[in-house]
């Protein structure tokens, strides 16, 4: 891979054209309106057709203000159409950016006759073009595209970070916050306007389809990793700069080892989001798919452990603790967690595993360090079948299953809430001691 200077400007124009979208989009992602960036999006392009048109000019003043001006006209139809029409967000949403989007496309054609602009760079975007035109910055000499996603990413940041307290407060709890004297609605149609400045910035960058990529799934990732407002925000933008630069890479070497040419900067750049989205899907610390299965599975082994330390306890107290063989533990055993002989057999692996049995001719017992965790386990199942018994008036028939259920749920807190409420007794409600 042959590295240039256009490289590294491809990567920056990138970088701050997801940074943008991605720094307003996870208001959007918060305040679970998606899919208003794909309407604001979509419906912008009638601003820029016009700004091209009156113009012929691909930047500038005019071309953002028809952005930002259509993109707050599209989310105030949007509230119209739902309220005089009585449809959900999601049809009115449909309903007003495909309208606009398609006299966008019909402007777009007719401006392209007039002005260099083609219909496939306004959806699909051109970053690999944007290093060939440039400005001058006093003796600074930098693509023009990176200038303006630069000046728009200030401004995205200056706004978030004067209104912060008020953005926290309106997407949370946009009704305290009009109680509290802030003004939501004007927030949230400044918000739009960053959205419609920001989608226009970025076109020239990723297009109209793929901005919304960078609007919505930095968010969604964000989403599944943190849930504070400051982490938020930076999970969002670190998402989007990380794909722009794995994304360039991508683009450019990929395709070459399986024999074709290099693919679109921007396409790859959405599809390593995409691929940062499903892994956060699968690991994320208490969202993620696997974290949650490992978290279930090693609650199951917690239960069945459990299960064979109470039932070797209350052996114990019958016996004179020379344990228990396979098939007494099928016949006493009750728990509905591990009644199939599956789980007994799961337990007791894990038990002995973890050193808590051993087993000797045929019979399983406690060791020394099993009987203390037994004693844990056992005294709080007694300590739930004394709560039932006495503050919920459940007949001793019914004690078992309940308390047999809490007992693998019980942390230490709750412990010690229990012991407190019966602090002084000794027994269960059937007698039996408590450990």
């Amino acid at each position: 891979m042959i590295w240039t200077s256009l490289d590294s400007w491809i990567v920056i124009a990138a970088a701050l054209a997801g940074a943008s979208a991605a720094l307003v989009g996870a208001f959007l992602v918060l305040e679970k309106m998606s899919m208003m960036g794909d309407a604001i999006s979509h419906a912008v392009l009638p601003g820029i057709a016009i700004a091209f048109i009156l113009t012929g000019s691909r930047v500038g003043g005019p071309v953002l203000v028809g952005a930002a001006g259509f993109g707050v006209l599209a989310s105030m139809l949007v509230h119209v159409v739902r309220r005089s029409g009585r449809l959900d967000d999601g049809a009115a949403m449909g309903v007003v950016f495909t309208v606009l989007f398609a006299v966008g496309l019909i402007l777009i054609e007719q401006a392209a006759r007039h002005v260099d602009i083609h219909p496939d760079h306004v959806l699909f975007g051109s970053v690999e073009l944007v290093p060939l035109t440039v400005v001058e910055i006093g003796s600074m000499v930098i693509p023009r595209g990176v200038a303006v996603l630069a000046v728009v990413l200030f401004v995205d940041l200056v706004v978030v970070i004067l209104f912060f307290k008020e953005l926290r407060l309106v997407t949370f709890d946009p009704a305290l916050a009009t109680t509290l004297g802030f003004n939501a609605t004007w927030l949230h149609y400044l918000l739009m306007t960053l959205v419609a400045l920001t989608t226009v910035a970025a076109f020239e960058v990723v297009g109209s389809i793929l901005v919304i990529a960078m609007l919505v799934v930095p968010g969604a990732i964000a989403h599944l990793l943190t849930r504070r407002l400051a982490p938020f925000l930076l999970v969002s933008v670190a998402s989007a700069v990380l794909a722009a630069a794995i994304g360039h890479v991508a683009a450019i070497t990929v395709p070459l080892r399986f024999g074709f040419e290099d693919t679109n900067t921007a396409g790859a750049m959405a599809t390593v989001l995409g691929l940062l989205f499903f892994t956060a899907l699968l690991v994320a610390p208490e969202r993620g798919l696997l974290t949650r299965a490992w978290t279930m599975l090693a609650r199951r082994m917690i239960v069945r452990t459990q299960d064979v330390l109470g039932l070797l306890a209350r052996a114990s107290e019958r016996s004179d603790g020379d344990g228990l063989s396979v098939n007494e533990f099928r016949t006493v055993h009750r728990s509905p967690f591990a009644a199939r002989a599956t789980g007994l057999r799961v337990g007791l692996m894990l038990s002995r595993i973890r050193g808590f049995v051993r087993r000797e001719h045929g019979r399983y017992r406690l060791t020394e360090r099993g009987r203390a965790a037994a004693r844990r386990v056992l005294r709080v199942h007694r300590l739930w079948e004394r709560f039932f018994h006495d503050v919920g008036k459940v007949g001793l028939i019914d004690l078992h299953p309940a308390a047999d259920y809490l007992e693998h749920y019980t942390d230490a807190e709750l412990r010690d809430e229990l012991e407190k409420e019966f602090a002084g007794t000794d027994t269960d409600p059937r007698g039996n001691p408590l450990p």
